[in-house]
């Protein structure tokens, strides 16, 4: 049934006029600058992507698919320790759910036209395409299964595959479409995030810093005894700043704090030496769980919050000083003080 007034009430589909028009008022989020800013240092963004934020830019969200194009560091993609893989990943697509899609810089890949991957919050990890106007050649015949549903286009608003597709078919010469090949023989992504996760895992699990650390902070094992139980912290360092709190009804103070702080800033010092290019972390959260294990997570980009305020510039200028970064793995509040 439909009615004919502004604002019509549910139609046979079971789609509002209501909701189809909110919708289609609606373009899509894109960050072009984000993007850039995503692909490992010396690799740009390539004119295909750029060429596609602007063919999308102003049309409805969900034409296409159900996806926003701004860029991301694999640290914030659902990946175990993604900091150490920031070269390894351009992720410029992200979807409602936290998922990302983007290039994949594997050992013996091209660099210049990486395989498409998606790294899905609920630990679904697929080689999508085997490269970028692969996957857009996906978007517009909608060859995706229910993992990766995100980017199929809306229920509730106009497709507009067709006319991606008319767009893709009338770029230059110079940039072919390529084959979507299931026969290409393209590496195990899923056993390779898998490994990642396990080797890291370990990694924690067993590295020295990490055990002594939970043996200072015995006192706070969780009471539980599930494997999952935990007690969660959360550390700040910027120059000769420092902080650290326990998330226990908020974050609180807690006695053992300042004996382990020398022991954090040997960590953050071990870490860079390790890998130079990503600096110095600003953050870190951890949790404590019942076995004693500590496993962490770290923060490069969000300048800190120490003892209610954020961390003094003049500090975090001479952690950059001390552990250069390249440009654009320079964060904005930091790189335009």
């Amino acid at each position: 049934m439909v009615r004919t007034g502004r604002w019509s009430v549910e139609t046979n589909t079971g789609v509002t006029n209501r909701q189809y028009s909110a919708l289609s008022d609606t373009p899509y989020p894109i960050d072009l600058d984000s993007i850039r800013g995503a692909f490992p240092p010396g690799i740009e963004a390539p004119p295909l992507l750029v060429d596609f934020a602007d063919w999308l830019n102003g049309r409805p969200w969900g034409s296409v698919g159900r996806f926003s194009l701004q860029g991301q560091f694999s640290d914030h993609a659902p990946i175990v320790d993604g900091s150490p893989l920031r070269d390894r990943f351009s992720l410029f697509m992200r979807l409602p759910d936290g998922s990302a899609v983007g290039g994949w810089y594997g050992a013996g890949l091209d660099r210049d036209n990486p395989p498409i991957v998606g790294l899905g919050s609920e630990g679904d990890y697929e080689l999508l395409a085997p490269s970028l106007d692969g996957l857009l050649a996906k978007l517009t015949s909608q060859q995706f299964g229910n993992a990766w549903s995100d980017l199929l286009p809306h229920d509730e608003v106009e497709c507009q595959t067709v006319e991606l597709a008319r767009w893709l078919a009338g770029r230059p010469a110079g940039e072919p479409m390529a084959p979507d090949d299931a026969s290409l023989e393209l590496p195990d992504f899923r056993g390779f995030v898998e490994k990642w996760s396990r080797d890291r895992e370990d990694y924690w699990a067993n590295h020295r810093l990490m055990a002594e650390l939970g043996w200072r902070l015995a006192a706070h094992l969780p009471k539980g005894k599930k494997p999952w139980d935990k007690t969660n912290f959360e550390v700040a360092i910027s120059g000769a700043q420092y902080q650290a709190r326990v998330l226990t009804r908020g974050p609180q103070p807690f006695e053992e704090a300042s004996s382990i702080e020398s022991l954090l800033r040997d960590l953050r010092e071990e870490m860079r030496r390790a890998q130079p290019e990503l600096g110095l972390w600003y953050a870190m959260s951890f949790g404590l769980y019942a076995d004693g294990r500590v496993m962490p997570n770290f923060e490069y980009d969000l300048r800190p919050t120490i003892d209610g305020e954020p961390a003094l510039l003049s500090e975090a200028k001479a952690d950059l000083v001390r552990a250069p970064r390249p440009e654009r793995w320079v964060p904005k509040w930091l790189a335009a003080s």
